[in-house]
């Protein structure tokens, strides 16, 4: 298969490098390659590339670049964050649910099991939206024993069905009772509107989410939070963040942060692409199976779509569209290879349906064209799959 001729919708997964993007590392690459924690001329002009990658994620954060801790990725600033809200003596509450990220699911459950928390799993709507009256009773049964709260954690918009979380709200109500509150927002940057972002205690980004690099990302966190670090070494990011930073992969995070500070009124028009790639997919299976979308079609971002089509594999599925030439999903890219049906959908739809989702992603680039011909991939698998 030409890789020039593949349709790509797999934007949640990861998004193609912008160009400038591109272009600005290998500047930088050759450049400016020197160690950003030297003090000679060398290591201050990595430096300066990397305050300036810092400010513009400051920018696009609303935030003070002083609060803006560089990281490797969505996945470190998310372990940081949820790390850092558990220390003391005492078994401390992380109120937290199914959908979340597996980088702050598994640390979740890896500090139950270290017996340094415990974790009480929200109920999660059908609609896909964690159940916030949930949330209130858990915080008033914890404060009824009088036991401590060390974080809430919610998604700004879910990985896996694009469904936009009640951030404002679940904020408001943890704050209401002290409760420290980490917001994953790594999918939600630069495509939605992200002002309530702003009232959580921490949130977290990642690069190659924003048509930026991969292996480096940023936590965002309100001035006087306590953060610890998961790695020891080096001073580097205040002592959080130990290892010398990449002005490289800086530089890059920077051009795509400045990218993304407009990138909610270019995905908004994404939607009615995504809404007839949807429609066409549920319509081709009417009659054999009941095909239908996950999640609240009201409250998803701009771009994503994930179908539950039962008596079908999803992992099969993408591996036959993948022969056609069209990269779609059944789940979390950091799942990939698992056996295990996927945790978000299993939540709001039960065992059954859960390893039946397909997720495709749209992005930017997508064009019509794109969208005909992964039509045409489907209509090819599901009638090789009718006649066998």
């Amino acid at each position: 298969m030409d890789p020039a001729r593949r349709v790509y919708l797999d934007w949640n997964s990861t998004t193609p490098p912008f160009a400038e993007v591109l272009d600005t590392m290998r500047d930088v690459g050759a450049r400016t390659w020197g160690n950003p924690s030297s003090i000679h001329g060398d290591g201050r002009a990595a430096r300066a590339v990397v305050e300036d990658a810092r400010a513009a994620v400051a920018e696009l954060c609303a935030a003070d670049a002083r609060d803006v801790v560089l990281t490797g990725g969505g996945t470190e600033a998310n372990n940081i964050a949820v790390r850092s809200a558990v220390g003391g003596d005492g078994k401390p509450w992380i109120l937290t649910s199914r959908l979340e990220h597996p980088s702050v699911a598994r640390v979740a459950e890896a500090l139950e099991q270290e017996g340094r928390a415990r974790v009480r799993w929200l109920r999660v709507e059908p609609s896909g939206v964690v159940d916030l009256a949930d949330l209130e009773r858990a915080i008033a049964e914890t404060l009824t024993r009088g036991e401590p709260i060390a974080l809430v954690t919610v998604q700004a918009v879910n990985h896996e069905t694009g469904v936009i979380q009640p951030v404002r709200e679940a904020v408001a109500i943890a704050h209401a009772a002290g409760a420290r509150v980490h917001v994953d927002a790594v999918q939600a940057w630069g495509k939605i509107d992200t002002s309530a972002l702003a009232l959580a205690d921490s949130a977290s980004l990642a690069a190659h989410k924003l048509r930026g690099p991969k292996g480096v990302g940023a936590l965002v966190a309100r001035a006087g939070l306590r953060l610890t670090p998961v790695l020891l070494g080096g001073a580097q990011e205040k002592g959080l963040r130990p290892g010398t930073i990449d002005p490289v992969l800086a530089a890059g995070l920077g051009v795509a942060a400045k990218h993304a500070c407009g990138g909610s009124v270019r995905y908004a028009a994404i939607a009615p692409r995504r809404d007839a790639l949807e429609h066409a997919l549920v319509a081709m299976l009417s009659g054999e199976v009941s095909a239908r979308v996950a999640g609240d079609p009201l409250r998803r971002a701009p771009h994503v779509s994930i179908l539950v089509w039962p008596g079908w594999s999803g992992a099969e599925l993408v591996a036959a569209l993948d022969l056609e030439g069209v990269s779609v999903s059944s789940g979390a890219a950091c799942s990939a290879g698992t056996v295990e049906p996927s945790p978000v959908l299993a939540a709001m739809l039960g065992d059954r349906d859960a390893a039946s989702g397909i997720r495709c992603s749209l992005g930017e680039t997508t064009g019509d064209d794109d969208i005909t011909r992964a039509l045409e991939a489907f209509r090819r698998v599901t009638l090789r799959a009718r006649r066998a």
